[in-house]
């Protein structure tokens, strides 16, 4: 099973004092087990980066690089779905339905990828399946 890994979760897996960092933690045990491939985005591994280093410091980014990041399969958005997801950005025309989301949409329907490991409530209404 193919699930992809959003910011969201990415960061309540790094922050304990994140109000999803139980749930993120449970799940990310749970599918350790499994036959699962966790893959994710360019985009979204800056934009964690950048959290992460923002709010939790530069020793949390090295702990992100050497304890998580060696277990994602890292794919680069390049110019057709970066435009593509500009696109959808622009049809949706939300405010929290940012470009790294849909890029994350349109990359997870490039992989025939259906599960998203989140916790921003969008993604179901984009029709995709988000755990935990």
């Amino acid at each position: 099973m193919i699930i992809f890994v959003d910011t969201s979760a990415l960061y309540a897996l790094m922050d304990a004092n994140d109000k999803n960092h139980a749930r993120a933690s449970t799940a990310w045990a749970g599918w350790l087990d499994q036959p699962v491939q966790f893959v994710t985005s360019n985009y979204v591994l800056l934009e964690s980066i950048a959290l992460i280093q923002h709010r939790l410091g530069m020793q949390a980014v090295r702990e992100f690089k050497e304890d998580l990041t060696p277990v994602l399969r890292l794919h680069w958005i390049d110019v057709e779905l970066h435009a593509l997801a500009l696109k959808m950005v622009m049809a949706i025309g939300q405010r929290d339905f940012s470009l790294v989301d849909a890029t994350n949409v349109e990359l997870m329907h490039r992989l025939g990828a259906r599960v998203i490991f989140a916790f921003d409530q969008h993604y179901p209404k984009q029709g995709l399946e988000q755990r935990p």
